[in-house]
């Protein structure tokens, strides 16, 4: 048996499974695409990395995987392979007690009445560490029922929900919020009546933290004991059902999950839940205080005044827009236009003709363009930086990635050349066109669209006279190019006709402050009109 799993997808967290090339009873060969994912800005096939029959398909289109998630399983031909381990960490085993508990007599009514008091410990969390706690759902005084959310802990990769091993009163809660704890770290005592449990016998282990994929929630108790007035946070609702990277989110959103309803599998709250509350939070506040959130756009029937058409958004446009809109909304964005003279690039460019048609390249002015980027960037680091989280430190990058628009019938993407400023105008020529090339027929890898430092969009061979292109966030910069034209510039006898090139910079004004990208663009078509300064 083969297995086909998710490969390396690079820093995105989940891809969508958009398409499902093969099906139970198939014969593959290697390499043969057997599925195809989807990331929010590329497509890439995973293909069968050996030949057989489709012995099992476990995923459907529209599911959500992650790397190392279960694809396919092959059998046939070739040598047989033990499947390997889920990528899920698997459950730990409640440990057996040291011995076996004593036989016992059948308790009275009165003694079965007695109340007993239990400890709830921190259950096993292999080797987790900085394990913190996030959440307490319970106070002292507070009744709870089997199986109620008592407290929430959060190591380094995922959080785990602590429910009560029996029903009973909160006796005594020994820990709060951002305390560090441990395996058996003592988190509060319950007292039970008329529980079955030894009152020296430590509560039973939770089930083990989960992962992305989240499991299902406890069932309910069948009979529930009123429960007292609590002055707890209403963050501390016990009935909230969310995995780790949901919590993540509402934590950082502000959000209170326990006014969120959840849509997925019996109410579990997903990300998507916690936005669309987000948004819906600041539509109202929009209406009701005099424009604190932002408007909606009211919705119409167009089909009241002629014929309509409804077509779908794809993916790569819809998260695209998401993007962008990020960007605009968070970027101060300015745009400094100027033009460059290339009409001794051009007389260049042009006199590589012969040469490119006998090595099967077509030369670009974009090639030329990335070189003396690449060239301005080292000159001018922060428009190869980005800001961090809390906008206090520029990063710096000692690399040059550039990331180029690239305009396919699935929407705008921006792939990336790798390493440009050590790569000659040839090697720029031929990489640019390959990246293109795979961008219009959807074969971009993930890597072709990760770590880029600088952006440029060009519409030269659109047209247009300038345009105020959006930072691809967190990228701080983006050039804009525009259609080449030729009009009469004075050169101090007279006017001459000259090749010239509009350019559009637009910067990231936190970063940025206009003096500087004056300085930049003025650079940049100085080394562009003559590219003797880009050996400099």
């Amino acid at each position: 048996m083969t297995e086909i799993r998710v490969p390396d997808i690079g820093d995105v967290d989940e891809v969508e499974v958009i398409e499902l090339c093969v099906a139970v009873g198939d014969v593959v060969a290697v390499d043969d695409p057997v599925v195809v994912i989807e990331s929010d800005k590329a497509s890439m096939e995973v293909p069968a990395t050996a030949a057989g029959t489709v012995a099992s398909v476990s995923v459907a289109v529209g599911d959500t995987v992650r790397q190392g998630d279960l694809l396919i399983v092959l059998e046939g031909a070739g040598e047989s392979v033990e499947p390997s381990e889920p990528s899920a960490p698997p459950a730990k085993e409640t440990p057996p007690a040291t011995e076996p508990a004593p036989p016992v007599e059948k308790a009275s009514p009165a003694a079965q009445a007695q109340a007993a008091v239990i400890d709830v410990l921190v259950p096993d969390i292999g080797d987790a560490s900085d394990v913190v706690v996030i959440e307490v759902a319970v106070q002292a005084g507070d009744t709870v029922a089997e199986d109620d959310l008592l407290v929430v802990v959060e190591s380094d990769k995922a959080s785990m929900e602590i429910p009560s091993p029996h029903g009973g009163t909160v006796k005594e809660v020994l820990v709060s919020v951002d305390m560090p704890v441990q395996t058996g770290t003592l988190l509060l005592r319950l007292e039970t009546a008329g529980s079955d449990a030894a009152p020296t016998e430590p509560a039973k282990a939770a089930a083990p933290p989960r992962e992305a994929a989240p499991a299902a929630p406890a069932e309910p108790a069948q009979a529930e004991a009123p429960k007292q007035p609590s002055s707890a946070p209403a963050s501390s609702n016990k009935s909230v059902y969310a995995g780790p990277a949901v919590r993540r989110l509402a934590r950082e959103l502000g959000v209170d999950l326990s006014g969120v309803k959840g849509t997925g599998s019996r109410g579990r709250i997903t990300k998507d839940d916690v936005k669309a509350h987000v948004k819906s939070r600041m539509q109202t506040q929009g209406a009701t205080s005099g424009g604190s959130g932002i408007p909606p756009i009211p919705a119409q029937d167009y089909s009241r005044f002629g014929p309509v058409e409804v077509e779908p958004l794809t993916r790569i446009r819809r998260v695209g827009a998401e993007n962008l809109h990020r960007s605009w909304l968070n970027v101060p964005h300015v745009t400094q236009q100027d033009e460059a003279d290339v009409t001794d690039l051009e007389a260049f460019r042009k006199g590589l003709k012969a040469e490119a048609e006998r090595r099967g390249i077509k030369v670009t002015p974009l090639a030329f363009l990335v070189k003396a980027c690449c060239q301005l960037l080292k000159q001018h680091p922060r428009f190869n930086a980005s800001l961090d989280a809390g906008n206090e430190n520029f990063i710096l990058k000692r690399y040059y990635h550039i990331g180029l628009a690239v305009d396919t019938e699935q929407g705008l993407v921006v792939p990336v050349v790798r390493d440009a400023d050590q790569k000659g105008i040839w090697e720029l020529s031929e990489e640019i066109a390959e990246l293109a090339d795979k961008a219009r027929n959807g074969k971009l890898g993930m890597t072709d669209l990760q770590g880029g430092t600088f952006s440029i969009s060009s519409l030269g061979g659109i047209g247009g006279t300038g345009f105020t292109p959006i930072v691809n966030a967190p990228e701080v910069a983006i050039l804009g190019v525009s259609r080449m034209v030729t009009k009469p510039v004075w050169n101090g006898a007279e006017f001459a006709p000259r090749s010239m090139l509009p350019l559009s910079l637009s910067y990231d004004h936190r970063a940025i402050n206009g003096a500087e990208a004056g300085r930049f663009m003025t650079e940049l078509c100085q080394t562009i009109s003559d590219l003797r300064r880009a050996l400099l």
